[in-house]
């Protein structure tokens, strides 16, 4: 199976988590939208259906690197 870079998936995995505060915060349909997109994008990355299962496989991969600085070889 393909794995996205690990940079890419931290990046995504932040960006959802400021969505969602943004959202929480502010509402607003830009923000609901912005986070289904990066929502979408981490499942892509992470071969899930759902954002839930998506973040927990990306927070797999993050802690379970095995090169330098926790970076494992992969193609985005």
């Amino acid at each position: 199976m393909l794995m996205a870079s690990p940079v890419v998936l931290r990046n995504l995995v932040e960006q959802y988590e400021a969505l969602v505060v943004l959202h929480a915060e502010r509402g607003g349909v830009q923000a609901q939208q912005r986070m289904e997109d990066v929502a979408y994008t981490l499942c892509v990355s992470t071969g899930t259906r759902d954002v839930d299962d998506a973040l927990a496989a990306a927070r797999r991969q993050l802690g379970s690197g095995s090169g330098p600085s926790g970076a494992t070889p992969s193609v985005t």
